[in-house]
């Protein structure tokens, strides 16, 4: 369970300290209301608060959610500084809709463990049980479907996970204490024609201005743009595909995802891919003050203390991502990843001209000939090993979309012929979102340490675990690197 000092809570809760939003929620005896630090409403007697680590835990021990602050909005925690690692992939899967479909049993299965002791960890972690962590996880989407969209209630159940409108309307009453037709008549959310939004929170600061950057250097022809303040892209989730707009919202620590309504099967899996894009869970304010103590990034930190690692929509387009630019610059990898999404990306009407190709699934590019996939301008020997990388993720015998068991799946990773370590802790640091990752061999970093080898890089980076991500992500923007591909 979760280790909260109440008094040190209570000062947060005083000072609607932000930093602290999503680190743990209030309960108020009094009104049975649990809230976020940052809420707006009066602030409760000492006596009167208890605090919970978890939304999720708050509501287990018999609190509703505040319609005010909202707690389903909440940033949520980087995962690997607040439980193990076996229960941060849990947690990571149940938050994309593990349980909806599939059994306790299965997600057990998946990242290698029994039930019985993912039950066990769970509990001992969060104070929870998956069962539960997933009932809060669909109850929070639910009510942000309902207040912040005109989506039918039926696709709203749907699109959060419930099997049916009983259950959902059942489950939506107990734990608010209200209908959800009471809450859209309240609320009257505008329609919106053929999107939906969703809104998603942040601990600030966000550098939102270099992140974008990065972004738009590495936007396939097709797939991806950004225009102004806004990322755009298409999207396969599933079954489902479309498109979606993300940019800041004025005045607020959060962004707006605008998302086709093709897409509304699959909020669930959306959203946590999104917050992996942006990195919206990490804590800036501990990452910057555990980086800024190293002299060789202090200056960097302390001009940037915002700074997040770019995450990986998909992961295998990441990989493939990667074994374009490998031994050539970011533009020419970028001309290269919209050449293959021409070739062999399927087709998408959108109501934005510039985005018309779908990125290419594993399947696709499995199935292709060397010779074909060379024909985009590669070399053979490349061609061969994206071939090999996509039949070993089609065939499942590599996974590329998990933050799960990282040392087997890099070594799995530097098995395949043409990737070696750089491309895999490349990928463990956009695609996993893993925060220690270090491309000990990259160029830019080495030349922003001072020309020093891959060991020396190694040992410089030592005292910036485990936030050795962020590091390398501070080197590549002060120093005008383009970074990897």
């Amino acid at each position: 369970m979760t280790r909260l000092d109440p008094d040190a809570c209570y000062r947060a809760v005083l000072a609607r300290d932000a930093r602290f939003d999503g680190v743990f929620f209030v309960g108020v005896k009094t009104t049975g209301i649990y809230c976020r630090p940052i809420c707006p409403a009066r602030t409760p007697g000492r006596d009167r608060c208890t605090f919970h680590g978890t939304a999720a835990e708050a509501e287990r021990a018999g609190f509703r959610a505040c319609f005010r602050c909202r707690p389903e909005l909440a940033p949520g925690l980087a995962r690997v500084d607040a439980v193990p690692r076996v229960v941060a992939e849990a947690m990571r899967r149940i938050e994309a809709g593990a349980l909806a479909d599939g059994t306790l049993e299965q997600l057990a299965a998946e990242v290698g463990v029994t039930s019985r002791h993912l039950r066990r960890a769970m509990h001992a972690a969060l104070g929870i049980s998956p069962v539960e962590l997933a009932q809060s996880r669909r109850l929070a989407m639910a009510r942000q479907l309902v207040a912040d969209t005109a989506l039918p209630l039926s696709e709203v159940a749907f699109a959060s996970g419930f099997r049916s409108l009983r259950r959902f309307n059942a489950a939506f009453r107990d734990r608010y204490d209200c209908a959800p037709s009471r809450l859209r008549r309240a609320r009257r959310p505008a329609a919106t024609g053929d999107t939906l939004a969703l809104t998603l929170a942040y601990r600030p600061p966000h550098d939102w201005s270099a992140l974008l950057r990065f972004l738009a250097a590495r936007a396939v022809p097709g797939v991806e743009l950004v225009r102004g303040d806004t990322y755009l892209r298409t999207a396969r989730v599933g079954a489902h595909s479309g498109w979606f707009a993300v940019a800041p919202v004025p005045g607020r620590a959060a962004l707006r995802a605008e998302i086709s309504l093709s897409l509304s099967g699959a909020l669930m899996p959306l959203r946590a891919r999104l917050r992996r894009v942006f990195d919206l869970d990490a804590q800036p304010a501990t990452i910057a003050a555990h980086l800024a103590r190293d002299p060789m990034l202090a200056a960097r930190v302390k001009a940037r203390p915002g700074l997040r690692v770019p995450g990986a929509f998909d992961g295998f387009e990441a990989a493939v991502r990667a074994v374009l630019g490998q031994q050539i610059s970011v533009a020419a990898a970028t001309t290269l990843a919209g050449r293959l999404a021409a070739r062999f990306g399927d087709p998408i009407a959108t109501p934005h001209a510039e985005l018309t190709r779908l990125a290419p699934t594993p399947a696709r590019i499995a199935a292709a000939t060397d010779d074909a996939i060379a024909a985009i301008g590669l070399p053979r020997a490349r061609a061969r090993t994206l071939s090999t990388l996509a039949r070993a993720v089609a065939g499942g015998a590599l996974s590329l979309d998990a933050a799960g068991e990282i040392d087997g799946t890099l070594d799995r990773l530097v098995a395949l012929p043409g990737i070696g370590p750089w491309t895999a802790h490349y990928l463990a640091m956009r695609a996993f979102g893993w925060p220690d990752a270090f491309p000990e061999t990259d160029l830019g970093v080495r030349r922003a340490l001072g020309g020093v080898s891959g060991p020396q890089a190694r040992a410089l980076a030592e005292p910036w675990r485990p936030w050795r991500a962020y590091g390398v992500t501070h080197l590549w923007t002060s120093d005008g690197a383009q970074g990897a591909p």
